[in-house]
């Protein structure tokens, strides 16, 4: 059986993204609901910016390649469990984008990344900040949530044999990349 893959490059976006999705969401949650020291608090919310802004051209790479496979896909040919995969994905990469935009938009001093490069804070209205600190936070769950029927929706796949995970395979990508030079 032939076992379709995504490109390498598809793969490692994907598990990047995986990674800084999911290290945000969960030491965010973590710092701003569990009672832990102000100097932890400080040191989760100074990897959190420093990555996210790191990570956003990645998405936004990222993002482009979605648009530009998804424009090449003829929505009407296909099925329903097809479109509603599509609309899934589209609601993750809209949810990541407002995430991205409403933690840049809410910070109320200058963004330091990594203690090598900061970038001047976009706004310094107090109400805005208030305001996009709401919709980050929110935006947030959301985003938990869509990842949480992410995954289950990957477990549901396995568990009928589809082999998603085998897709997502950078061993598999590594294994397609060589048989290219045999």
């Amino acid at each position: 059986m032939m076992v379709s893959g995504y490109s390498r490059q598809r793969v490692l976006l994907h598990w990047l993204s995986a990674a800084v999705i999911v290290w945000t969401l969960a030491s965010g949650f973590y710092a701003a609901g569990v009672d832990v020291p102000a100097p932890i608090k400080h040191w989760v919310a100074f990897l959190n910016v420093s990555l996210t802004t790191v990570f956003i051209p990645f998405f936004a790479w990222r993002l482009f390649i979605f648009a530009n496979h998804t424009r090449l896909v003829s929505v009407m040919a296909l099925s329903i469990m097809e479109r509603l995969v599509l609309l899934a994905h589209g609601l993750i990469y809209f949810t990541v984008s407002f995430v991205l935009v409403t933690g840049v938009l809410m910070m109320g001093r200058p963004i330091d990344v990594f203690g090598v490069v900061e970038i001047a804070q976009p706004l310094n209205d107090a109400d805005l900040l208030a305001q996009f600190t709401a919709a980050h936070v929110w935006a947030c769950g959301v985003l938990a949530a869509l990842i949480a029927l992410h995954v289950g929706a990957v477990i549901v796949h396995e568990i009928c044999g589809h082999r998603i995970l085998r897709r997502m395979s950078l061993r598999l990508c590594v294994n397609r990349s060589n048989e290219q030079f045999e």
